[in-house]
């Protein structure tokens, strides 16, 4: 390849080279390190397999290139190719999610058929075959335990109980952690570490693992499990990624007067998105059905001292608006349609 590339430059002009699919490209490393060479030369290169997207990789070509993030399609993306009413549209993508070619096709079933598949034959296929795994049982259930809670705190140690418990499949930590880092390594899901607001620091475990499309998720869960409200905070969680953000997940610890004694409390913030000098304190709350609900959302906020923005993305209709003490509340449809909702 290297030589049928080279032989058709032919001056000193500029030339862009497009490489799909590199990874059927035997030895294809020493090739795209060739053509570092050529001072006219840009190369692009995708793939779409473990054997491209593994870390190794990434570490191969480091300093001498950038990676590019490809996303599924965002919410905003399929509402500029749909004439579908926009709540409508919301129920379809908490279902299917963005994989493009799932907005070609009209008909439940084979939008199923389809996620089920990739799933199954690209996603499950290529880490075992990367990695030499010796079946797909165990990777299997680890993907039905962390599409089950998603958003939910854990870690390898729980995941190993819950094998035992559950499935009665007996799993080491480390192993359940190697199996984790595949599925990361693989862009099928996120992990968000926890930070320590007041102590500005970062905790170790546990952890929030989030699926990169929701689709996927659901397809591996057969459908069930439709959560919205879940599904509803994994959406927002990948769309801070989307916009460049770091996510963590926010502990704030303070000490409650409890019978005469006093005892720490961890708060949640379901995410502190980071963008240079910028931080969004965000808290994704499905309903907001009284004023008891109202103060739980804000519990954490009031316990912040810093001058950073709160908001509260709400799956309620609404525009946005400010409450007295400066959170801004807004819809998650506002907010996803809207890439500067976050500096209203």
């Amino acid at each position: 390849m290297y030589n049928y590339v080279k032989n058709r430059i032919t001056d000193d002009g500029k030339y862009y080279i497009l490489l799909d699919e590199i990874q059927l490209v035997e030895d294809f490393v020493p090739v795209l390190n060739g053509f570092l060479h050529l001072s006219n030369v840009d190369v692009y290169v995708t793939g779409s397999n473990s054997k491209f997207l593994s870390s190794d990789i990434i570490t191969e070509f480091r300093g001498r290139g950038d990676e590019i993030r490809v996303y599924p399609f965002s919410f905003s993306e399929v509402c500029s190719i749909s004439d579908i009413d926009k709540e409508k549209l919301w129920t379809l993508y908490c279902r299917y999610g963005g994989m493009p070619l799932i907005w070609s096709m009209d008909f439940d079933d084979e939008r199923e058929s389809y996620l089920r598949n990739l799933f199954e034959q690209v996603y499950l296929s290529d880490i075992i075959n990367q990695y030499k795994l010796k079946g797909r049982e165990e990777i299997g259930v680890l993907t039905n335990v962390l599409a089950s809670s998603i958003g939910s705190l854990t870690n390898p140690q729980r995941l190993a109980n819950t094998f035992q418990s559950s499935n009665n499949m007996k799993l080491s930590q480390f192993t359940i952690s190697s199996y984790i880092d595949y599925l990361v390594d693989s862009f099928l899901i996120e992990r968000a570490h926890r930070f320590d607001v007041k102590g500005r620091k970062y905790i170790g475990t546990p952890m929030k693992y989030y699926f990169v499309d929701v689709g996927l998720r659901n397809a591996r869960l057969n459908f069930r499990q439709q959560e919205e409200n879940h599904i509803m905070g994994n959406i927002i969680y990948n769309e801070l990624l989307r916009r460049r953000y770091s996510v963590d997940v926010g502990v704030v610890i303070v000490n409650e007067k409890k019978d005469d004694k006093y005892v720490k409390k961890q708060l949640e913030v379901d995410f502190i998105a980071n963008k240079g000098d910028k931080r969004y304190y965000i808290q994704s709350a499905y309903e907001i059905s009284d004023e008891e609900k109202m103060k739980q959302e804000l519990q954490s906020f009031r316990n912040i001292d810093d001058s950073f923005r709160k908001i509260v993305i709400q799956r309620t209709a609404t525009k946005p608006w400010f409450n007295e003490q400066g959170v801004l509340y807004i819809s998650v449809i506002d907010f996803l349609l809207n890439t500067d909702s976050l500096e209203l």
